[in-house]
């Protein structure tokens, strides 16, 4: 579909990344759209696979996750399955990516305390060798992709 994604189609999308609680009457205002003509497209968006879904973004230290970590993960061997449970498991993990390099695994993960994050890290070190980097602040935080 990136083929046929116009100017207004992605001008919806940064909007909508931005607020995805956004009003279509709204939308539509600032797309230079009417509000039926913004919710077609945000509908054709969403059947077509563009728009997969909406959620909030939640302050993870209000929550009490004090501490937010990158960690990379070295697996030996093929058989991921195990991993994959873990990670249906562990609602601290938000994210996982399957790697080339060195690391097979990069995973970003929320804890409550230093010694909370350290039984993420030994029940991930099950698995294979773990580098963990503690992240000071989101100096940029996820903003999905922008018009090419």
């Amino acid at each position: 579909m990136t083929e046929s994604l116009d100017a207004t189609d992605w001008s919806i999308l940064a909007e909508l990344q931005r607020d995805g609680r956004l009003p279509l009457t709204e939308l539509g205002r600032r797309v230079s759209l009417s509000a039926s003509a913004a919710t077609e497209r945000v509908k054709r968006l969403e059947a077509a696979g563009v728009i997969t879904g909406y959620r909030a973004d939640v302050d993870l230290t209000k929550v009490g996750f004090l501490v937010l970590a990158v960690v990379r993960l070295k697996y030996p061997g093929s058989r991921h399955e195990p991993l994959h449970r873990l990670l249906g498991e562990r609602s601290e993990i938000l994210e996982c990516l399957r790697t080339t390099g060195d690391d097979c695994y990069t995973l970003k993960v929320a804890a409550t305390s230093m010694a909370h994050l350290e039984q993420l890290i030994n029940e991930l070190a099950q698995f294979g060798g773990t580098t963990t980097n503690l992240v000071y602040s989101h100096t940029l935080p996820y903003r999905g992709p922008q018009r090419p």
